[in-house]
């Protein structure tokens, strides 16, 4: 095996696939990046038995071969060279050489045949999806983490379903915590075809995953096939694993109330509710959310460190609403909405708080009140 391959082709793909081999699998392997050099080029295949990925690099190739090697050693080693070509070869017993005539580093590489084989679908039905977009719908939805711990795989995952309506079709992606909900729409024509199916649950740490690989315009092609989805570029391929379970039924908690609805500048309530997060804790996260005459009251209130409190004028009448929710939920939701206000909908202390940008049909987001 022996190459030349440009610096800045190879690195900028290695950074973005240290995320799925610094992650912990059952094999060891996995901390490697699979390196298989044909006539014209390179392939490159990582994976945390997961997510897969794999990208075809062209290349100036002297000798045809595989290699498995450190996926970190490798990028550390080629960020910092200072040729924009570089050399690399199998020498003997899969010690790998890097460099030219004043710089060589020799990493050890192991056997290719025990990494593990990615999927290989054939005959899936592709649907486009512009680039920027699924970016968007991506980083919306995993703004909603799981925890370390978590096994509900309705929380791990995003629920993705694809929909046929009279006048649009839809592609449609929900995502839970539990104790908030976010709903992310991208609209067909009604001319234009998207394939509808069951929905499915697509791990969210693959999709954090697909995310990094959408700086480009245009669009990517997406599909599932049996227990895959697959996200493919020009000549990069990822595909997820899908999670075996039932997303719970959505559609009763997006409906809006007529009681309350609420406009804010979304900059400024943004700065009151940092304001408002100062003092908080794992122990305390919780602030109170008093709506009254016009007037909206967040109290924030920490035994360990004191308590905060902030007033600012809202267009609001009725009786007063005064409920408990996590300002940081907000926040989330917040930095992933465009115009520049929101609305809020709330209809009384029990029901949830519905956030959704001012012009934006696309997106809404659902806050649970915490008990006070």
């Amino acid at each position: 095996m022996k190459f030349i391959i440009n610096k800045f082709q190879i690195v900028n793909v290695l950074s973005k696939i240290q995320g799925l081999t610094g992650r912990r699998s059952n094999l060891a392997i996995t901390e490697n990046i699979l390196i298989r050099v044909v006539s014209d080029g390179i392939y490159l295949t990582a994976t945390d038995l997961e997510t897969g990925f794999e990208g075809f690099y062209t290349a100036s190739v002297e000798k045809e071969g595989a290699v498995a090697v450190s996926s970190k050693k490798l990028y550390e080693i080629l960020r910092e060279f200072p040729s924009e070509e570089i050399l690399i070869h199998e020498v003997e017993n899969r010690w790998i050489e890097i460099g030219n005539d004043k710089i060589q580093y020799h990493i050890v590489g192991m056997n290719p045949d025990d990494f593990p084989e990615t999927p290989h679908i054939t005959e899936v039905n592709f649907f486009p999806v512009d680039a920027s977009i699924l970016e968007k719908m991506i980083d919306r939805s995993v703004i909603i983490s799981a925890s370390g711990d978590e096994k509900r795989a309705h929380i791990n995952g995003v629920f993705i379903e694809r929909s046929h309506g009279k006048d649009d079709n839809r592609l449609r992606f929900i995502s839970t915590d539990g104790s908030r909900l976010n709903k992310v729409d991208h609209i067909y024509r009604s001319s234009e075809t998207i394939l509808t199916g069951e929905g499915v649950l697509v791990p969210k740490k693959g999709l954090n995953e697909v995310a990094k690989f959408l700086d480009i315009e245009g669009d990517v092609q997406v599909g599932i096939k049996e227990s895959n989805f697959i996200v493919k570029k020009e000549k990069e391929t990822i595909i997820i694993r899908m999670l075996e379970g039932e997303f719970p039924k959505y559609e009763d908690i997006l409906s809006k109330g007529e009681d309350h609805i609420i406009k804010l500048d979304k900059i400024k309530f943004g700065k009151m509710l940092k304001r408002m997060s100062i003092l908080a804790t794992d122990d305390y996260k919780g602030a109170v959310f008093t709506f009254d005459a016009n007037k909206l009251v967040v109290t924030a209130t920490n035994p360990d460190f004191g308590e905060s409190k902030e007033e600012t004028e809202i267009e609001f009448s009725g009786n007063a609403i005064e409920a408990s929710f996590n300002p940081k939920f907000f926040l989330d939701t917040l930095s992933v909405v465009d115009d520049d206000n929101v609305i809020l909908n709330i209809v009384d202390s029990r029901l949830p708080c519905i956030i959704e940008g001012d012009a934006d049909e696309t997106f809404i987001s659902v806050i649970m009140p915490m008990r006070i």
